[in-house]
C-alpha cells in the first residue's frame, strides 16, 4: 500500500484575527497549560532573546484573554520589567483553545533531525552569551552530534565552554519530602552544586 502523504483536506481556515501590543501584567496564564519550564530552558531563552531580541509574538485567544503560545516569554518579560510585548490575536472557543494548547509544542517536539543541516546551522551560529553556548551544547548532547562536531570544534564556533558544558544533566522526579530532605543535605555540604552532589553520592558504596 502506498504511504499517503500528509496534506489538508479542508480550506484554509486562518484563525489569526489581528496583532497588536498588550501590557505585559494584563497577559493572562492559561490554566490549563501544561508545560513547566525547567530552568535550562528559562536561561536559553533569556539569552536568547538577549542576543537576537524579541521575534515571536505571545499567542492570546481574543474570546477569553488568555495566553495560547508564550507562557515563558511573559513570565521571562515580567521579570525582567518589560512593560509591553507584541501579541497574536486568535478567535477560539474553549474546546479549541484545548486543543491548541494540547498540540502546538508536541507536533513541533515530533520533527526528527537532519543532523548534516543542524551541524551547519551550530556553526554558524555565533554568541557570547554563557547561556546560549549551554544551549547548543545540549542539542548536541541530545541529537548526538557528537560524532560530528569535537569539544574543540564546539569551543571554537561557539566561543570559550567549560568542560561542566559537556557533563551529563540529571533530571528525577521525587516526592516533596524526598526533596526536602535532599535540599537539607546539600545546604549542609561545602562547594558548587555539582560538588556537593558528587560529596553526596560518594558517601554511598554501592554493595
Amino acid at each position: 500500500m502506498a504511504k499517503k502523504i500528509a496534506k489538508l483536506n479542508k480550506p484554509l481556515n486562518n484563525r489569526i484575527i489581528g496583532h497588536g501590543e498588550e501590557a505585559v501584567d494584563q497577559l493572562l496564564a492559561n490554566p490549563l497549560n501544561f508545560r513547566l519550564h525547567p530552568d535550562n530552558q528559562q536561561q536559553a531563552l533569556a539569552g536568547a532573546i538577549d542576543d537576537i531580541g524579541f521575534i515571536r509574538s505571545v499567542t492570546v485567544n481574543q474570546r477569553t484573554g488568555r495566553v495560547v503560545d508564550g507562557h515563558l516569554r511573559v513570565t521571562l518579560a515580567a521579570r525582567s520589567g518589560v512593560e509591553t510585548l507584541p501579541v497574536e490575536y486568535v478567535d477560539l472557543d474553549e474546546a479549541e483553545e484545548a486543543q491548541a494548547l494540547l498540540s502546538l509544542d508536541p507536533i513541533a517536539a515530533m520533527a526528527a533531525s537532519d543532523k548534516a543541516k543542524l551541524d551547519e546551522l551550530m556553526r554558524a551560529v555565533q554568541s557570547d552569551d554563557e547561556r546560549v553556548q549551554a544551549m547548543i551544547s545540549e542539542l548536541a548532547e541530545h541529537e548526538g552530534m557528537f560524532d560530528l562536531l569535537s569539544l574543540d570544534e564546539l569551543a571554537d564556533k561557539y566561543g570559550e565552554t567549560d568542560e561542566r558544558d559537556f557533563w551529563p544533566v540529571i533530571r528525577v522526579q521525587v516526592s516533596p519530602e524526598t526533596m526536602a530532605k535532599y535540599e537539607a543535605i546539600m545546604d549542609s555540604l561545602q562547594g558548587d552544586e555539582a560538588e556537593k552532589f558528587d560529596a553526596l553520592v560518594s558517601g554511598y558504596e554501592l554493595s
